[in-house]
């Protein structure tokens, strides 16, 4: 049975289950995903939050608003390279890309031109119209095609935010080892709606809970701080409360510099729960306390994966283009390259800061972006990663 959007006075409501099905209402699988998804893009709608089964939220919700996919992109952010697909056409891009499959060999370039050109939403349609006339997934077809890193990237641009970095968790703790990197920077660079949505995805991909692979694949304090993280309980309001943003300080002062051995939980507290403008104020008067900035307290303090998430913390607060940046230019710098954590920036940020990474990275380290994936990528691989980037100025 499909479900019907309910309006009042031209906004929606909830939804009313007993609508028959048809061909353009897909029932929806996951209701905590759809929820948070929902309330993060239109927070002014009330939902009821009923027992929706089938497809997932991302269909449902192009296939059931005529602006969905607008809407989507303006949840993506407006700063992004990659940008909504004008005179877009579902149809025929499904047929092109299966076209770009068929027979010996696959044309790779009819696939960059397609899958790095459209939103995630626009993508999204794309996959749905692909099942319909072929019978087939389009994420499984292009994944028997290709190969290596160019796969990588081609997949990952298939998959919505949340579920992007669901599998991009689950591939950090899976098996034998962490890749304690990923997790780090995930985590603390998400809004809390973005953590609540990657959480409901990761449930319904795998069957399992995040915080339980999490705790079971950590240990010690690193553990408590992406654990206070995965909560999605920080404040994001804007208000500073000048008195506290120097108790904080001073309570950091004392956790750290000012006594033999660092109190963490102190560190944790803060970092994990309090908003970014109170954050920055604090940052202000730790300065004029300790003579130095945080940041190089925490690398004085602390060491291995609990000085890396600090840092990841404090640098988000910050600047997120800036972090990015960071984060790029060490996975292209000196021999070889770490693609990995390429591959995950530039799939997860070409819709939202792209363009103010780009501009931070220049300022940064002298460099474009551009220049550097150039030099340090080739073949198709190196050219959907350019067509991600964007033009060079």
């Amino acid at each position: 049975m499909a479900v019907e959007v309910e309006t009042r006075g031209g906004v929606a409501i909830g939804f009313n289950k007993e609508k028959k099905s048809d061909s353009t209402t897909p029932p929806i699988e996951n209701t905590a995903l759809l929820t948070i998804r929902l309330r993060s893009l239109c927070p002014a709608w009330v939902l009821t939050s009923t027992s929706i089964t089938s497809v997932t939220f991302i269909s449902f919700f192009i296939s059931v608003f005529p602006n969905g996919a607008c809407i989507m992109a303006a949840y993506m952010g407006t700063r992004g390279t990659v940008k909504e697909a004008t005179d877009f056409n579902p149809e025929a891009d499904a047929q092109k890309l299966k076209a770009a499959m068929k027979g010996i060999g696959t044309d790779e370039s009819a696939i960059i031109a397609i899958i790095a050109h459209r939103s995630i939403a626009q993508r999204q349609q794309i996959k749905m119209v692909y099942k319909r006339d072929f019978g087939k997934d389009l994420d499984e077809d292009l994944k028997s095609e290709l190969s290596g890193q160019f796969e990588k990237v081609v997949t990952g641009l298939l998959k919505t935010a949340p579920v992007y970095d669901a599998y991009e968790l689950r591939n950090a703790i899976k098996g034998a080892g962490t890749d304690e990197a990923c997790l780090l920077e995930i985590l603390a660079s998400r809004s809390n709606a973005e953590i609540k949505a990657l959480t409901a995805a990761y449930s319904q991909e795998y069957g399992k809970v995040l915080e339980e692979d999490i705790c079971g694949d950590t240990s010690g304090m690193f553990k408590r701080v992406l654990v206070s993280l995965l909560t999605a309980g920080r404040d994001e309001c804007t208000t500073v409360d000048e008195a506290l943003a120097k108790k904080d300080a001073k309570e950091m002062y004392d956790a750290g510099e000012a006594r033999w051995g660092t109190d963490e939980d102190k560190f944790l507290t803060i970092l994990c729960i309090r908003n970014r403008s109170h954050l920055l104020r604090v940052f202000q008067e730790y300065l004029r306390i300790a003579g130095r900035d945080i940041e190089d307290s925490i690398k004085r303090e602390m060491s291995g994966n609990l000085e890396e998430i600090f840092l990841a913390i404090v640098r988000c607060v910050k600047s997120k283009p800036a972090f990015f940046a960071e984060r790029l230019h060490k996975s292209m710098k000196g021999l070889g390259t770490t693609d990995s954590i390429l591959i995950r920036v530039m799939v997860s940020r070409c819709e939202i800061d792209m363009l103010d990474i780009k501009t931070e990275f220049l300022k940064m380290y002298g460099k474009t972006l551009h220049s550097f994936i150039k030099g340090d990528t080739s073949g198709h691989y190196g050219k959907i990663l350019l067509e991600l980037c964007g033009p060079e100025k």
